[in-house]
């Protein structure tokens, strides 16, 4: 099997880049309320502002396609190449970066939560597997998705480089995806360290 062309890399990782900025949450608030997703709650095109400003559904719905988006990417990259490492791994830290920093949106985004579970669950479903079971059993104890997701984050790369012994560039994919995504919660984390992050609940919150 002969490695992808430079051009094939490069056009394969603009791809991923250009799928993960799709703004699923700001295209599903516009369109069902009329209204800027990122003038509401925290601001945040992500699932979990949707969820608190939009409704149960409507969080729902744009946690699942920006899931999708994340394991399209990679899947895309995968398929071209017949699983090179190397076309994965751009294509796993591309799309965390698009999501991120879209192009659609003046390079204002998400925190990447869901398309990383896209993208790296593709890549490693059993590390995906455990890595949910600490986030879960976090927000269990502390109610809190932010403090939940930063945990996830910390513990997936840790947990891939111990289940799968994976090649270097895929682990350095998951070690960068992980810290951008520990990078865009800082304003949760300095909520968290002053006690004013809003703790999760199941239910919209009131108008």
């Amino acid at each position: 099997m002969t490695d992808p062309s430079p051009i094939v890399l490069s056009a394969l990782t603009l791809l991923a880049y250009l799928i993960g900025g799709l703004p699923f949450g700001y295209w599903f608030v516009r369109l069902r309320l009329g209204k800027d997703i990122r003038t509401m709650g925290s601001g945040n095109i992500g699932a979990t502002n949707v969820h608190r400003t939009a409704g149960g559904s409507a969080g729902l719905a744009v946690l699942f396609l920006d899931i999708f988006k994340g394991f399209l990417a990679v899947y895309a990259a995968w398929l071209v190449t017949h699983g090179n490492p190397i076309a994965v791994a751009l294509a796993a830290a591309a799309v965390v970066v698009g999501h991120c920093y879209p192009a659609f949106l003046q390079f204002r985004g998400g925190k990447a939560v869901a398309c990383f579970i896209g993208a790296f669950g593709f890549i490693s479903p059993v590390t995906l597997l455990l890595t949910a079971l600490a986030f879960f059993a976090m927000l269990a104890l502390k109610r809190y998705v932010s403090l939940s997701s930063i945990t996830g984050a910390i513990v997936y790369p840790v947990l891939f480089w111990l289940i799968d012994h994976p090649p270097a560039v895929l682990l350095c994919a998951s070690i960068f995806a992980s810290a951008l995504v520990i990078f865009r919660h800082a304003g949760n984390i300095a909520r968290l360290r002053n006690g004013t992050e809003a703790a999760f609940s199941f239910r919209k919150k009131a108008a």
